[in-house]
């Protein structure tokens, strides 16, 4: 993977960023749970909302890199190469 930084609309990046932290905030809503001997099922219900959010942020991240970096590549081979990047986690994001 390349370690190179492309630029994302900063209010992309701070919509992700959102996301993200309420998805800390559900998985660390399941470690209270834990703490506080809650039903399984409804520990399972947070994982699962948790699990749905990740989900939708991978899918988002995933359509700002086609959008941005590969779209806006600095030449075709850069292009390819992201692809090809962005190919090799896909693989490992539908396992």
């Amino acid at each position: 993977m390349s370690n190179a930084r492309e630029s994302h609309p900063p209010e992309e990046t701070k919509a992700l960023t959102t996301r993200l932290r309420k998805i800390t905030g559900q998985l660390n809503a399941v470690e209270g749970m834990l703490a506080k001997d809650y039903d399984c099922p409804e520990v399972l219900m947070q994982l699962v909302s948790a699990r749905r959010a990740i989900k939708a942020l991978s899918e988002k991240l995933i359509q700002s890199h086609m959008e941005h970096c590969i779209e806006h590549a600095s030449s075709p081979d850069d292009a390819r190469r992201k692809l090809r990047d962005l190919l090799v986690v896909l693989e490992r994001y539908v396992d």
